[in-house]
């Protein structure tokens, strides 16, 4: 989509339109009916979140479009805003007008630099053509840390700070909000207005999410109904990364079989075969006995996983999960922020006993102290990162223990050099791009170069 014209002239704007008509209330209904759901990993109901901010009660209520992209093995939200930044914006304005926000905002990586000029540019377009009346929408730009895509810490970046989640959820302390987020009061007070200070509750959302919700409001909930299935309709956006011949991103229906996705996108080399499956980092490991689960939420959970976000990591029958394990941990414990003992604490000795196997250095030990980290890894946890570690890790001794003993036993079933960590920096024309400083990178958020 090259400009604003373009987007006009393919029916772009109708959402808006029709939003405004509609009124708050009946553009929540129409989301709710439509069944939309968070493509940002959660899959929480889109119409539900809106709801719940119009009737939270504040004065001020602002719209946030999280657009920092920063699961392993995800592009999709980058190649929307590539394709049509002119959808996820529209979409953000129908859910500003439609949870009473006067403040707007886009939150990508500073490194995103395609996707900060084509959003910058669309919006300087948009609000040339009077489509921003009555609404201010700032573009801000974050770090490369993996949690500023978290929306408890994203609301921090916002704010000027580090991205640390804060405890309480967007909807309960938005931005600039005075409330305090602990403690208790006596009296009863206004929802949203605690004790004369303001909790501004906020609405947090997926770049898909909004673009999805601009084409509901325009197409109504019943076209959106017409694909998927019933508890998840309408269409989803994937990636597809690791060992297949032509890494992409496809937008499909929801309920299509894995299978057909990761083929879509080329397949695993002649010879080999699908070994094991990641939907990123945030749910447990997919085996080749799985993959012609449907795509959607429901059939995810029933195979003891989740889609997430519908990225997904494909390690074919070369590789072996011990070093696809070690690695990944890893990199959920240098991303740790640390405000949660027994997650950084967890994280790191989990990942050095992973390390320990990994290297043939590996006892029987290491497994209990895996075990048992495990367990509690995730007490006292803010944001979702030691769920995470927890989900991923034991899914994988569960899933592939013979590698576990081929290593105890002094020998890795693969030959293969190092693995990468799937955190992708461009993917264009079948061929990735991760990030090489990622393994660089120390507990501390420093590097080692």
């Amino acid at each position: 989509m090259a400009s604003l014209e373009e987007y006009l002239q393919r029916g772009g704007g109708s959402a808006l339109t029709r939003a405004l008509e509609l009124g708050s209330v009946a553009t929540i209904a129409e989301v709710s009916a439509a069944g939309l759901r968070g493509r940002g990993g959660a899959g929480f109901p889109a119409g539900r979140k809106w709801d719940s901010i119009l009737n939270g009660g504040g004065r001020h209520h602002y719209a946030v479009c999280n657009a920092a992209e920063g699961e392993p093995g995800t592009f999709k939200d980058r190649a929307v805003m590539r394709h049509n930044p002119y959808a996820v914006i529209e979409g953000l304005l129908v859910a500003a007008h439609s949870v009473g926000a006067l403040e707007a905002y886009i939150a990508l990586k500073a490194s995103f630099e395609p996707e900060l000029a084509r959003v910058g540019a669309a919006v300087e377009e948009m609000a040339a053509a009077g489509w921003l009346e009555g609404l201010n929408v700032t573009v801000v730009t974050g770090p490369e840390e993996y949690l500023f895509g978290e929306e408890k810490a994203l609301l921090e970046v916002i704010e000027g700070n580090e991205p640390l989640p804060r405890w309480l959820p967007p909807f309960l302390h938005g931005l600039f909000a005075t409330a305090p987020q602990l403690g208790w009061e006596s009296a009863e007070s206004e929802p949203g207005h605690e004790a004369g200070h303001e909790s501004n509750p906020t609405l947090v959302n997926n770049a898909e999410t909004l673009a999805q919700a601009a084409w509901i409001v325009a197409h109504g909930a019943e076209a959106f109904r017409s694909l998927g299935t019933d508890e998840s309709p309408g269409t989803v956006v994937c990636t597809v990364v690791g060992d297949v011949l032509a890494p992409g991103v496809v937008e499909v229906p929801m309920g299509t079989p894995l299978r057909q996705v990761i083929d879509a996108c080329g397949g695993v080399a002649e010879g080999r075969s699908v070994k094991a499956i990641l939907p990123g980092v945030a749910n447990a490991v997919l085996t080749a006995e799985q993959l012609d689960t449907p795509l959607t939420h429901e059939h995810f959970a029933a195979a003891g996983s989740g889609l997430g976000a519908a990225g997904f990591i494909v390690y074919d029958d070369s590789a072996c999960m011990v070093e696809v394990s070690a690695m990944l941990s890893r990199f959920l414990y240098v991303e740790s922020c640390g405000q949660c003992p027994p997650c950084k604490l967890g994280t790191g000795a989990i990942t050095e006993a992973l390390d320990r196997i990994r290297t043939g250095d590996g006892r029987d030990a290491d497994l209990d102290t895996i075990q048992r980290r495990l367990q509690v890894v995730a007490d006292g946890n803010r944001c979702y990162l030691p769920v995470q570690e927890r989900e991923l890790i034991s899914s994988f001794l569960r899933a592939f223990p013979e590698d576990v003993v081929a290593h105890l036993d002094g020998h890795c079933p693969s030959d293969r050099a190092e693995l990468p960590v799937p955190k992708i920096v461009d993917l264009a024309d079948g061929v990735v791009t991760y990030d090489a400083r990622q393994m660089l990178k120390r507990p501390d958020w420093t590097y080692a170069d």
